[in-house]
């Protein structure tokens, strides 16, 4: 796919930055590049603590929640979490139900069948807690757009608190937007217009771990006993994909330091089906391994399998339910590929045709990794993509976005042909009529105002750096930025017209590339790295020099020709020896 390459270009921000704050001057560019931009910030940035957290009394409505769910554990009414079925929502449970059995309290959970019942509140299914004796209900990772549900909820004499941090619903009148949230005791979410919580962007997890902090207080214990807490918010954290700046990378900061010596049962269960045990678990481990774990029961089964796992105190049982979680992900990336095969001609054909918002019907995919479906699309073309699939009552999707087209907003605009939705500008799951879906891939369309320049990609590269300047110092000064994630991702650097000396194809389909490059002026070289773009650079190369020198370049290894390539600098230990490698990103001859 045809790409631009463009180097960030904040210089006044990073000058200042680097007269602020006497730090390595390419460090004081990195920060200034995710919008840090003087002392304070980045010393919250590389130093921040738990210290630093903001105070959760500032949260509208926490003060009244807390007093309200303090009553109620001591009058020993029974109080009901009302969860989500993803990681995010899991772990919000988790910690809510880790909190309130702590305190004492008289309580049960809830998690919402996927097919059965669809995301957050039901209406039935609030019925039916109440006659099994609910009395308060305590939602997190969900909640605020439950009008209808809270209602009924009121209705039938309940305390309903929401817990969430999904972007407020809003009708517009007479050309303006006026917010509306469910009329519950209690709404704490940072993300409205008048709480005057500072931080905005913390998941449903990071909420809950915020108000068990306060409840925990109020209830005149210290939050060190809960302390474990934080490890169950940092992995939504990252699998939830926020913004890992802020209180979000304190977080998962502390999240991080804990998973390496936890004493959950039940995350070592799963580190140890997963094959991490023994292992440094970083941010990748939580988003690529134990992360789709967590969200695979809420899929394929239900996900009170993954609440178990994280709340039980039986080591047998919680090998039990590791293997379990750890086979229904393998079963769900066999789904997924499948899947996005499949789905992958009937897009070309939207694409061909013109449109630039793709939705594609495919009753055949399983609804629970219609979003995953819709994210490798939306990698493939570049282009937001919604992928529906045939719900219980009606066709039912996920869809995700690019920088630049915000899906929440844009469903919005056309809500006359959606029965349901809720997100974000880069997410969203929506309920449509059949009859409709056509109407609406339409109306998307006539709205969309991307243009053909909005949809190539663009690589946004952190800074041009030369080869010759990489040592250990640098790397690991780099490595002190971590964790990464959306809003800090891994530093990305150029270098033009680097020799290449050595290609090695590797791995079990020589689909892998290893290049030496020739540090310049000396006979020294430093190897990089490649997974994932073989059929590119063999296309390249075919392209500008034949297939005939491939084929010898595949033969013998040997190579004289230059590239420019993008990547990220690491530290390879092998057999006691330490060499800087390169992660190359991207490349062009």
């Amino acid at each position: 796919m045809k790409e631009k390459w463009m180097v960030i270009n904040k210089k006044e921000d990073f000058i200042k930055l680097t007269n602020e704050y006497e730090i390595n001057p390419l460090i004081a560019r990195l920060l200034a590049n995710r919008g840090i931009v003087n002392k304070k910030e980045a010393s919250l940035f590389l130093k921040g603590t738990v210290n630093d957290l903001n105070d959760a009394s500032l949260m509208k409505d926490m003060k009244k929640a807390v007093s309200i769910i303090k009553g109620s554990i001591e009058e020993k009414k029974k109080i009901v979490i009302y969860g989500d079925y993803d990681c995010d929502g899991v772990c919000s449970t988790t910690i809510l139900y880790r909190t309130l059995k702590k305190l004492g309290a008289n309580f049960d959970y809830y998690i919402p069948n996927r097919e059965d019942e669809g995301y957050g509140m039901n209406s039935d299914r609030i019925r039916k807690l109440k006659s099994e004796g609910a009395e308060v209900i305590l939602t997190c990772d969900n909640g605020i757009s439950a009008m209808e549900q809270v209602e009924v909820a009121k209705e039938l004499g309940l305390t309903v608190i929401i817990t969430d941090h999904h972007d407020i619903p809003y009708i517009e009148k007479e050309g303006n937007r006026i917010n509306v949230v469910p009329n519950s005791d209690c709404v704490i979410n940072p993300k409205q217009g008048n709480c005057e919580y500072p931080f905005k962007e913390l998941c449903g997890a990071g909420v809950a771990l915020k108000f068990s902090m306060e409840l925990v207080n109020a209830m005149g214990r210290s939050f060190s006993e809960f302390y474990d807490l934080f490890q169950y918010a940092a992995i939504a954290t990252i699998c939830d994909v926020v913004e890992l700046l802020g209180e979000n990378r304190i977080i998962v900061k502390e999240g991080l330091k804990l998973i390496n010596n936890t004493s959950s049962i039940g995350l070592k269960a799963l580190i140890k089906a997963t094959g991490l045990e023994g292992k440094e678990i970083g941010e990748y481990h939580f988003g690529f391994v134990l992360g789709p774990c967590i969200n695979a029961t809420g899929r394929l089964e239900t996900a009170d399998l993954s609440v178990e796992l994280l709340i039980t105190e039986d080591e047998k049982y919680a090998e039990e339910l590791a293997k379990k979680l750890y086979d229904l992900n393998v079963e769900r990336q066999e789904l997924t590929f499948d899947s996005v095969e499949s789905v992958i001609s009937k897009v070309e054909e939207e694409i061909a045709n013109g449109e630039k918002v793709i939705l594609v019907y495919d009753e055949g995919i399983h609804e629970s990794i219609a979003g995953i479906v819709a994210g490798r699309v939306r990698e493939r073309f570049n282009l937001p993509a919604i992928v529906m699939t045939k719900g219980k009552d009606m066709p039912k999707g996920s869809a995700r976005s690019i920088e630049g087209y915000n899906m929440f907003e844009e469903l919005n605009k056309c809500k006359e042909y959606i029965e349901k939705f809720g997100g974000h500008p880069m997410a969203a799951g929506l309920s449509v009529k059949e009859e409709n879906i056509s109407l609406l891939r339409k109306a998307l369309n006539s709205k969309c105002t991307l243009s053909d320049e909005d949809i190539i990609p663009v690589i946004k590269i952190d800074s041009p750096l030369e080869i010759k300047y990489l040592d250990e110092s640098l790397v690991e000064e780099i490595e002190s930025l971590r964790p990464f994630g959306k809003g800090n991702g891994s530093p990305l650097f150029a270098v033009k017209n680097i020799k290449v000396s050595r290609v090695f194809f590797i791995g079990k389909e020589k689909n892998f590339m290893k290049f030496r490059f020739v540090i310049p002026g000396t006979f020294g070289y430093v190897e990089g790295l490649n997974f994932d773009k073989y059929e590119d650079f063999k296309n390249m190369f075919t392209d500008k020099y034949g297939e005939e020198k491939f084929l010898k370049l595949v033969d013998s290894g040997y190579a004289d020709f230059n590239m420019d390539i993008i990547y990220y600098p690491t530290i390879n230990e092998f057999n006691g020896k330490r060499n800087i490698q390169l992660n190359v990103k991207n490349f062009r001859l």
